[in-house]
């Protein structure tokens, strides 16, 4: 696990900080609406810069995993974020939607971290990574017109354009950069682990720029972070026992039900971030339940793996992990 990956939420918490100080500032906080999206933008080209597509043959080579992760990840996820939701986010419509969105897009980075740590298998957890991202984003709008869609009038234009100008836009340029320095290696590698590393900073930079935007309104709901809390909790809690029962059912190895466990846990906000951010500008708390999200789900990670671990040196035969 890299620096970067052991201070990020250090990291994001400063950014939050950072932006409340400076959102004090009129002129700041007037104009700082106008970054968030460049930023996203650019840290959205790193993402998909990092994830060579022309690997998701590998996906494949293990179809009884690539099932269960795609069948939790986008059909039993998104039903049962929707659920909590429902019980414990019904007076609070915004933050509802936020955690739908959340909870609807797996990670597609630090959650290899976590695999590692937790002696998984993390070639098995890269394979499906690339399937992981083609699906939340194509799924996302399918996502937010079925479950978010009954909460609050979602305007189709609104929400199409919202995921051509963040997703489709940076996605295209990756891949059109890839194909361009497919014949110069050093130059390639050398853009690849620039966005690579600077991904977090330019989510950070975003954060920033949205708390400075919001900073007052947002100071006056910090409830929401208890008002999050609960369901957040539930669903990682829920996931894990999901996951340990789905790979005990299907006879995983311990490496393999760690995979399973951190692909349908860990979720990648950033990807929800972007299209909140531009398809509901007049509302922050959606954006706020996005930033929070991860806040609280970092440590999450950090003890499944260390629970994981634990399983491990409890379970005599790692074929069958308890």
């Amino acid at each position: 696990m890299g620096i970067l990956d052991k201070l990020q939420t250090f990291i994001i918490l400063f950014a939050v900080g950072l932006g409340l100080i400076l959102g004090q500032v009129n002129v700041i906080e007037q104009y700082a609406e106008n970054l968030i999206t460049p930023f996203l933008l650019l840290m959205l080209y790193g993402l998909f810069l990092t994830i060579p597509l022309q690997q998701l043959n590998r996906a494949f080579s293990n179809i009884k995993f690539l099932g269960s992760s795609t069948i939790i990840n986008f059909i039993w996820t998104p039903t049962i974020a929707w659920g909590l939701g429902s019980v414990f986010l019904y007076d609070y419509p915004a933050l509802w939607i936020g955690f739908i969105m959340l909870m609807v897009t797996p990670c597609t980075d630090w959650y290899l971290a976590f695999t590692g740590i937790a002696k998984g298998n993390v070639s098995l957890s890269t394979s499906v990574l690339p399937i992981n991202l083609i699906l939340q984003v194509v799924l996302l709008p399918v996502y937010l017109l079925i479950f978010a869609g009954t909460i609050e009038s979602i305007p189709m234009s609104t929400l199409i354009e919202s995921i051509v100008i963040v997703l489709v836009i940076p996605f295209i340029l990756a891949h059109l950069t890839r194909f361009l320095l497919r014949k110069k290696s050093n130059l390639n590698n050398k853009i690849i682990l620039f966005f690579g590393n600077a991904q977090i900073f330019f989510l950070s930079l975003a954060i920033m720029a949205m708390f400075a935007s919001q900073g007052s309104y947002l100071l006056e709901n910090l409830e929401v972070i208890y008002i999050l809390i609960i369901p957040v909790l539930s669903f990682f809690v829920i996931n894990y026992v999901v996951g340990r029962f789905v790979g005990r059912f299907l006879k995983f190895s311990y490496e393999d039900t760690v995979s399973l466990n951190m692909t349908i846990i860990a979720r990648n906000s950033p990807v929800s971030l972007a299209i909140a951010v531009t398809a509901f500008p007049d509302q922050p708390l959606i954006a706020l339940a996005l930033v929070i999200g991860p806040l609280i789900e970092l440590p999450v990670l950090a003890i499944v793996s260390q629970a994981l671990l634990f399983t491990r040196k409890k379970s005599k035969n790692k074929d069958y992990p308890i």
